[in-house]
């Protein structure tokens, strides 16, 4: 499979900038590497990631509640966390002609891989950003972007607890931007510098951490194939060898996609024991302890983090979605995306600029826009040009107002995966949609 689709990458970056998902970030100055912006398709797919995962994640759910912490915390989080003394990786320097930098464990051979140089020594590398807080330099006002968010739910913990009536086994979940200075990023939006995170800290009784562990690999693997629509064949669940687990994880089981360049992680589940909690205590001093009202047991609970990326879910989704079939002789580039997912649900056109299709297709639209999401297309060219334009952006009907639409008050439903039409009365519009969407 890998081989049959290496040229894919290549085809949903070009899609992704054709169509207003993805930009390189400062393009028109040379770009920045790993830095990209999202257009309008781009936004709306990530939103909806956003959605499905809150609602899931919370909504559903009376044992997780919500947080925003901040992007940049006191440096003392950092230096309790192990993330200013250990959060690097090695790096080697190709000592011939390129002089590029690439990550030592991500390299077969002591070759560069782009020129064939010979390779410098590794040496570790830290991958904080550093930045600085008031009008004056110094160590006394360094501070970092926060290389993940799950931090601000340790060191927020005693401050749930004490405002939410919340009991162990309880979550606390967040989004939001994360930075990391990567060595090598690539693979389009796989490997980012600056990312989005879905990071969610379930805190349970220590001795029933591998019962919980257990239950959210299966719910957080169900959740892609359920919620998402992934394709079961490109997923699979791989637990973490001894010595590939983080220093503060008892074990960990990647969600892994297998991506053109071969199987990559989605999303990480892992037991981080009662680490964090303990660490932030013994440097903060506060008591980080929870007591349990039934039992008077007084503990440090563990800790069960189902930690993904928006941006790594994006592409994944892209790629899952990405198909090319034939036309009257033609390829037609079809992003097939779960209806729940898609950035355009139905697209409104009137067969014709003229306005007498103009005024009905315009009533069309608003019945639907409280109900899906809708985009009207009038941009004129051929109907059939316009179906491959939505078919490129993933949209799953598209509902045409045409001549006859005057007479007979019906217009046409076109369905994006089979192509098929069906023509419904307007007052019947509403309703024949829904159900498809059920």
């Amino acid at each position: 499979m890998i081989g049959e689709r290496a040229d894919l990458m290549e085809k949903v970056t070009a899609l992704c900038k054709r169509r207003g998902f993805v930009f390189q970030s400062s393009e028109i100055y040379g770009g920045i590497n790993a830095i990209y912006d999202y257009g309008h398709y781009g936004v709306a797919l990530r939103r909806n990631i956003r959605s499905l995962w809150w609602r899931h994640m919370i909504e559903l759910r009376e044992d997780v509640v919500g947080l925003e912490s901040s992007v940049i915390m006191n440096p003392e989080v950092w230096a309790a966390s192990g993330h200013l003394s250990g959060f690097t990786d090695p790096m080697v320097d190709c000592l011939g002609e390129c002089k590029q930098r690439w990550r030592a464990d991500h390299l077969s051979g002591d070759r560069c891989p782009n020129c064939g140089g010979p390779l410098s020594e590794p040496r570790q590398f830290n991958l904080m950003f550093k930045t600085h807080i008031g009008p004056v330099e110094g160590s006394g006002a360094d501070v970092y972007l926060r290389p993940e968010t799950a931090q601000g739910m340790f060191v927020d913990f005693k401050n749930v607890l004490n405002s939410m009536r919340v009991r162990v086994p309880f979550g606390i979940a967040q989004q939001g931007r994360s930075f990391r200075n990567e060595i090598s990023p690539g693979n389009f939006i796989f490997r980012l510098r600056e990312f989005e995170q879905m990071e969610m800290e379930f805190f349970v009784k220590p001795g029933e951490d591998e019962r919980w562990h257990r239950y959210w690999i299966e719910a957080r693997h169900r959740w892609y194939l359920e919620v998402l629509g992934l394709r079961p064949d490109r997923l699979r669940l791989r637990p973490h060898d001894k010595d590939e687990l983080s220093h503060y994880s008892k074990a960990t089981t990647d969600v892994e996609y297998l991506f053109p360049f071969g199987w990559g992680e989605l999303e990480g589940i892992a037991n981080r024991t009662d680490y964090d909690l303990r660490q932030h205590q013994e440097r903060s001093g506060e008591d980080l302890t929870y007591l349990d009202p039934e039992t008077n047991e007084r503990y440090l609970p563990y800790v069960i983090e189902p930690a993904a990326g928006v941006d790594r879910i994006m592409i994944t989704c892209l790629l899952d979605a990405y198909d090319e079939d034939e036309v009257r002789g033609e390829t037609r580039v079809v992003l097939r995306f779960h209806r729940d997912l898609a950035p355009v649900q139905v697209a409104v056109m009137p067969l014709s600029k003229k306005e007498e299709l103009i005024a009905p297709a315009r009533e069309v639209q608003a019945l639907l826009r409280p109900h899906f999401r809708v985009e009207y297309d009038q941009t004129g060219g051929h109907i059939g040009r316009r179906y491959r334009r939505q078919d490129e952006i993933g949209t799953p009907y598209c509902v045409t107002v045409d001549f006859d639409t005057v007479s007979d008050g019906a217009v046409t439903i076109r369905e994006r995966d089979t192509m098929t039409q069906e023509r419904v009365p307007i007052a019947t519009l509403l309703t024949s949609l829904r159900e498809r969407f059920i």
